[in-house]
């Protein structure tokens, strides 16, 4: 079964199939309408060119080239092609410049944003181009009558409807199954993590045992006789400089003891120590800020979060059931 990556490609293609295919047919509907309908002998040959050009040059290209090199060479091509229609029309109509929407389009599809804003740069500079030649030189085209205009007008609008339409319809194909990529990316991850603690636990010889148990008895000296957890700027660097053994060592030992890693450890430590002071203080001289603080905790929220995660119960309800077992 092709992967996620292989289907994209296998969308992005087809898109590019059928977007020379139906850019051929509205060449050739052109070329109809300036054979038949409004007579003109340089757009006919100068549509016919660009026909054959385009589907001449891409059934060549199509295996031999990389998907990407292709739509840079069209993304590069094409708006430059359509300078002349662009200045033909100009007296007359701006529509033409629809054809230059499908280029950022095309651009978001196939490439990143930086390529995205660099494609739609590139074409208000052709714009503006446009502009600079019909305000500093005098060219000469074909007068078009306005029932001519009209009715090009509404070709170039339908024409441009049906590509971004187009190009909308795959890239929302090709975005789905993006999405389904990541979230699959996401899973080999979790699943490499999993392996990874089976492969911890696979490891535990009797040998490893007993070298993290003694690192661990290491580690509960340190912790509860020395109380370094009380330092709110604590964590596993500090440990392991205070023990000198390498963090990662420490962290699998932690790990082999049941702890999801060093800050659960950590905190278990501290709302222990909490647990003791509750049994020791006075509250009518100290207050809950000063117990919480003492173990280390920076704030009311982190500690309240880390206590009603390892006792199930809040801080409160903890102290009002001691008072009440005490009492």
């Amino acid at each position: 079964m092709s992967t996620k990556f292989e289907q994209i490609e296998k969308l992005k293609q087809e898109l590019m199939d059928r977007y020379v295919i139906l850019m051929l047919a509205i060449l050739a509907f052109y070329i109809f309408i300036f054979t038949f309908y409004t007579y003109d002998n340089f757009l006919i040959w100068y549509l016919g060119s660009a026909l054959f050009f385009l589907g001449y040059t891409y059934f060549l290209m199509r295996r031999r080239f990389k998907q990407s090199t292709i739509v840079h060479l069209h993304l590069l091509i094409a708006p430059l092609f359509n300078i002349y229609i662009v200045l033909a029309f100009w007296d007359y109509s701006v529509v033409s410049f629809c054809w230059y929407l499908p280029i950022p389009i095309g651009a978001y599809i196939f490439f990143s944003k930086k390529e995205v804003f660099l494609y739609t740069l590139y074409t208000v500079l052709i714009i503006l181009a446009c502009y600079f030649i019909t305000a500093n030189f005098n060219l000469e085209f074909p007068e078009r009558s306005q029932k001519t205009v009209l009715f090009t007008d509404i070709i170039i609008i339908i024409s441009n409807i049906l590509v971004v339409t187009l190009l909308i319809y795959y890239k929302d194909k090709i975005r789905r199954l993006e999405i389904l990529s990541e979230f699959e990316k996401t899973e080999e991850i979790i699943i490499a993590e999993d392996k990874k603690t089976a492969d911890i636990s696979a490891e535990s010889t009797a040998e490893n045992i007993e070298s993290m148990e003694k690192l661990f008895s290491r580690i509960e000296i340190s912790m509860n006789e020395k109380l370094l957890f009380k330092d709110m700027k604590f964590n596993l660097s500090a440990l392991s400089v205070a023990l000198e053994v390498n963090s990662s060592y420490i962290s699998k030992a932690i790990r082999y003891k049941g702890y999801p890693n060093f800050n659960s450890y950590l905190n278990t430590c501290r709302v222990n120590y909490v647990k003791k002071l509750f049994t020791e203080i006075d509250f009518q001289k100290a207050t809950l800020m000063y117990v919480y603080t003492e173990a280390g905790f920076s704030n009311q929220s982190t500690f309240n979060r880390a206590f009603k995660q390892i006792e199930g119960i809040t801080p409160s309800e903890y102290f009002q059931k001691h008072l009440k077992n005490t009492i």
